[in-house]
């Protein structure tokens, strides 16, 4: 079943993204998907691994030891996408290889200061909230840059870029905005504190709008449901 799922859905995916970057006059340019496999069972991570999708995405770290025990934590690059408590810290550094929802001060000083307890150096995300909703976690826009200077003054935390979650929408408008504006903001951290970040990701899309926030310059997509179908356990 997963196999051949995923047969039909990552070329469709593939040639999407491509046609996407063409389009945002990035051609030449790669985007890493992110393959969002949490509250997939383990075969469906086996077959993304078997269809070349590397990176895999989770948010449970329950979920993800069982998954880490049976396939390897080098079987692939695992990404924190959702709200990892504080308390889940000291367990995330060493499951996680990338946490994608670094969401506030206190989570990054504590992600930080495990990460120097056991000798590591754990790489992040920081997690903005363009989109204004209070459902959603994260800083403000204009919080940006500061909390960027306040984690690199961390030892044992590195930040690689800026995430954002779009609104769920179909206003292309809306959503080119939501894009847009983390892009200027990583830009904006950039220039201010051009040694703070140790990379230029941006993190923003899902499987609803990932085209359009390639054409505003997304590195990284997250994508579930378009290639593995909606999950039992949303």
């Amino acid at each position: 079943m997963w196999d051949s799922r995923l047969a039909e859905t990552v070329p469709q995916v593939r040639d999407r993204i491509g046609r996407a970057l063409e389009r945002g006059g990035r051609s030449g340019q790669s985007v890493r998907v992110v393959a969002v496999s949490k509250g997939h069972p383990l075969e469906a991570v086996r077959a993304a691994l078997a269809a070349g999708l590397t990176t895999l995405g989770e948010n449970r770290i329950d979920e993800l030891a069982e998954k880490v025990r049976v396939v390897g934590r080098s079987a692939a690059e695992w990404h924190m996408v959702g709200h990892l408590q504080r308390n889940k810290a000291r367990a995330g550094i060493r499951l996680f290889h990338r946490i994608d929802s670094v969401d506030s001060l206190r989570l990054a000083r504590a992600l930080a200061q495990e990460a120097t307890r056991a000798g590591l150096m754990v790489r992040g995300l920081l997690q903005v909230n363009v989109s204004g909703e209070a459902t959603k976690g994260g800083f403000e826009p204009e919080q940006a840059v500061d909390a960027v200077g306040a984690i690199a003054a961390l030892d044992g935390l590195e930040l690689h870029g800026l995430m954002t979650m779009a609104p769920l929408t179909d206003d292309e408008v809306v959503l080119r905005r939501t894009f847009a504006r983390t892009r200027e903001l990583l830009d904006e951290c950039h220039r201010q504190l051009p040694s703070a970040l140790h990379g230029r990701v941006l993190s923003m899309g899902m499987s609803n709008d990932y085209e359009i926030a390639i054409e505003e310059g997304s590195t990284d997509v997250r994508l579930g449901t378009v290639l593995f179908g909606e999950r039992d356990d949303p």
